[in-house]
């Protein structure tokens, strides 16, 4: 058997690492990636023959969630699994409400990741086992997202929103301290501080929730 795959994300490096993970399996094909979804959707006019799209959620131009939804209506025999960092409700709602088939996240092994795309394709759903849980729990307690647009009334000082936006480019505490010509300890206080405003746990959490609401 010969699965014919192709991969959505725009960052180049985590093409290549999904690629890596692929090429353990003789009967995996990485036929293109793409760097957005507009991208993608131009290389499928090309060629739709397809078995199965890893597609990011977050993405520049058009992202993955819009993406899946245009390629659900225009080649409905190609299955989806996003590959995604984030494992917010709202993402996973609206993957599913779009037509994904899996959802996984992109620290997956391997062998995991072979499991969950010859388990999608036998008609089944990839998903990491916390994903099932929070689908199951939003199946349960169904969440208004429209609602949730309303942005967060969130204050951020100056300074915060700058070391922010040097943690967005994933740059470390002590060259933050370099750039800002601040101590690492007080990078570090800022961003206990900053988690704490916007109630995240993590960096990931951090940026993602900075750029919903426009903080940065």
């Amino acid at each position: 058997m010969n699965i014919k795959i192709a991969i959505a994300d725009d960052n180049t490096f985590l093409i290549s690492t999904v690629k890596e993970k692929l090429s353990f399996f003789e009967d995996l094909n990485v036929k293109f990636s793409a760097i957005n979804g507009s991208d993608l959707l131009c290389k499928l006019e090309e060629n739709h023959n397809l078995d199965l799209i890893l597609m990011d959620i977050e993405m520049p131009v058009l992202n993955g969630i819009e993406t899946t939804e245009i390629v659900k209506q225009k080649y409905p025999h190609i299955k989806i699994i996003m590959l995604t960092v984030f494992d917010n409700d709202e993402n996973i709602f609206n993957a599913i409400k779009a037509g994904a088939d899996g959802y996984l996240l992109k620290e997956i092994n391997a062998k995991d990741l072979h499991d969950g795309i010859t388990e999608t394709l036998n008609g089944g759903a990839a998903m990491n086992p916390s994903i099932a849980l929070k689908t199951l729990k939003l199946l349960r307690n169904p969440i208004d997202f429209n609602y949730k647009d309303v942005q967060e009334d969130i204050k951020l000082s100056e300074r915060e929103i700058q070391v922010l936006e040097q943690l967005s480019k994933g740059l470390s505490y002590n060259v933050i301290a370099e750039n800002l010509i601040l101590s690492p300890g007080t990078i570090r206080k800022h961003i206990e501080n900053i988690y704490k405003k916007l109630q995240v746990h993590n960096k990931l959490e951090a940026v993602e929730k900075a750029k919903k609401n426009n903080l940065i």
